[in-house]
């Protein structure tokens, strides 16, 4: 028996042959993608959202706030 491997074929990424406003588009939701994933990061780190059981509404408010502070601690 022969054993051998391949590697999968390779392509170029999707932006290589996009048109530019298809390209401007990706960069205008990305742009506004990135302060998202940043808050999300945030909010793991904090850990404070593992034990929290409360009703959505109340949940929202929170994180705003902590939002808030988080925001005021980074420009400073």
């Amino acid at each position: 028996m022969t054993t051998w491997s391949s590697s999968p074929a390779t392509r170029p990424p999707a932006t290589a042959n996009s048109p530019p406003v298809k390209k401007a588009a990706n960069k205008v939701i990305a742009a506004g993608r990135a302060p998202v994933e940043h808050g999300f990061a945030h909010l793991k780190n904090w850990r404070v959202l593992t034990k929290l059981r409360t009703d959505p509404a109340r949940a929202t408010s929170l994180l705003r706030a902590l939002l808030v502070l988080t925001n005021l601690e980074v420009d400073r």
